[in-house]
Formats: C-alpha cells, sequence, structure tokens
C-alpha cells in the first residue's frame, strides 16, 4: 500500500488529493530493503496499491540476488545522471481523483473565454492552448513564471474549473495541474508548459504525462488539435507518446483497444529512475 502526502512548497500544509508517480518509482524498491516483500533475481514486480487513487500499478526493477540495483544507464531528460531502469505499468487510473475520465461530461468547455479540456488519467489536469494566451507554448520556464499577468488568468481559470471537475474549492489544493499546449518541437507528439498549480514546472510529472498522452487520443479534446500522434489518434494498439516540456521529453507507452468506436487506454507504462539518498525514522509521540 502507497499513500501519497503532498507537502506544500511554501506553506505549512499538506494534501493526500493527488498521486506521484516520481515517488512511487522508489516505493517497490524501498518495500524490498525492509522487507514489505521478497525480491526476486534479477528482477522484482511489485504490484502498488495507490491509496489515493484506489488504483493499481506495477512497478518492475533490477535486483540481481534479490536485492534491488541502482546503478545502470537509463537516462531520463530533466534528471542529472543515468541509473537503473524503473518500468511502471498503470492500471485503472481513470478518474482517479475526479471520478470521470473527463470529470466535466465534456471534452471542451470555455472559462473565461478560454477553452479548456479537463481529463484525469491519474492526474486532474486542465488543457489549454497557448496560443489562447497569445503564447507560443516554447518559452522557457523562467519566461512563464515571469509573467505575472499570464498566472494570475490561468490561476483564475483553475478556480472557477475545478467545481465542474468535482474537485470543489481548490484555493488551498495542488490540483488541478494546468497544462499549456502546442505543436511539438522537437518530434514528439505535443509541446507542454505544466503549472503545478502556480509556478511552471522544470519538466511535467509523471501522472501528467499520462493524461496528457491520454488527451491527446481523444478527438476533439484541445490536445488533440495540436498534437501529432504516432499511427493517427483513432489506431488502436501500442502507441509511444513523446510528451515534450520545458528542459526534454518524456515518453509514455500507451495500449488503446477499441470501445465502441473510440479509443480506451488499457495501460500506460513509463520508464522512471530511482536512486537510495538517505534513510530516516518518523517518531510520533
Amino acid at each position: 500500500d502507497y499513500l501519497f502526502i503532498q507537502v506544500v512548497v511554501d506553506e505549512p500544509r499538506t494534501s493526500t488529493v493527488q498521486n506521484c508517480g516520481n515517488i512511487l518509482a522508489g516505493v517497490g524498491q524501498f518495500a524490498v530493503e525492509h522487507g514489505l516483500v521478497p525480491g526476486r533475481d534479477p528482477e522484482t514486480t511489485v504490484t502498488i496499491f495507490m491509496e489515493n487513487s484506489d488504483s493499481l500499478a506495477d512497478v518492475t526493477f533490477p535486483s540481481p540476488g534479490g536485492v534491488p540495483a541502482y546503478d545502470g544507464n537509463a537516462r531520463i531528460d530533466g534528471v542529472p545522471g543515468t541509473s537503473a531502469p524503473v518500468m511502471i505499468n498503470f492500471r485503472d487510473t481513470e478518474g482517479s481523483a475526479c471520478g470521470a475520465l473527463l470529470p466535466t461530461g465534456n471534452l471542451v468547455d470555455t472559462v473565461q473565454g478560454v477553452e479548456v479540456t479537463c481529463i484525469d488519467n491519474g492526474m486532474p489536469i486542465v488543457l489549454m492552448e497557448a496560443s489562447a494566451f497569445e503564447k507560443t507554448g516554447y518559452e522557457s520556464r523562467d519566461e512563464m513564471n515571469a509573467d505575472a499577468e499570464l498566472k494570475a488568468q490561468i490561476e483564475a481559470i483553475r478556480l472557477e474549473i475545478s467545481h465542474k471537475m468535482n474537485l470543489g474549492d481548490v484555493t488551498e489544493k495542488t490540483v488541478p495541474k494546468m497544462t499549456l499546449v502546442a505543436p511539438p518541437q522537437d518530434g514528439g507528439a505535443i509541446c507542454t508548459r505544466s503549472f503545478i498549480p502556480h509556478d511552471c514546472h522544470a519538466a511535467i510529472g509523471v501522472f501528467a504525462a499520462v493524461s496528457v498522452g491520454t488527451a491527446c487520443v481523444l478527438e476533439g479534446s484541445i490536445a488533440h488539435r495540436v498534437a501529432e500522434v504516432p499511427g493517427g489518434a483513432l489506431g488502436t494498439g501500442t502507441k509511444l507518446m513523446s510528451v515534450e516540456h520545458p528542459t526534454g521529453e518524456f515518453s509514455v507507452e500507451m495500449e488503446l483497444v477499441d470501445d465502441n468506436g473510440a479509443p480506451k487506454i488499457e495501460r500506460a507504462a513509463l520508464l522512471r529512475t530511482a536512486r537510495r539518498l538517505f534513510e530516516g525514522q518518523l517518531l510520533i509521540p
């Protein structure tokens, strides 16, 4: 069992509304090292119940002799150095926080004159075309964060649309994430600038990337308008979706099946890395 608690960086409060796929990448190794599950040789797969979303993920990592290994050649854009590969397969993440893949019931909603797509496939996000804010979508993180007017407009949209997403008043919450999208710039499927929720992310979160990739294959969504989906949006089978972000790209492997003429995400998998940094104990009186 895995419960993620989001600590707000600049405020003394926490939240359990959302998952975190980055921390998830180290949960399996921790479980083996602390005797919660047995390690296997040469690799171990741990099925993890994510309490935040009431869903499952299968995490596979190298474990020669049953001991987790951290050294390797796997590399991820936005993460320094290399490490052992950690493969994560997500199951049943649709509507994990909002109760439905499309929590408003619409592919497109209009909020304060801006068209948006609200989607939740592991992370509630609101997708908006960068051009709607007179942006290219290729601006740097620093440029985005320096634009106080842009951030205020995005926050106003977030506070209004959250009620239609079944999230209620999100003034004190870190969801939904707000994501500007544009056509891919470096050979990927789509280009993103993700706000979490007020500052532009240097990259993009794991579950946010899954939700963006899902939106790309939904014909009529904001993401679909600008995306270049391998093999076409309505094809079935395995698609490798490259989601571009300020420091590189994030690849999501998606298994699509036909659901009465519409694509349905059967499985989403991605590559992560993890490294043991330190060990600590929390003593509660």
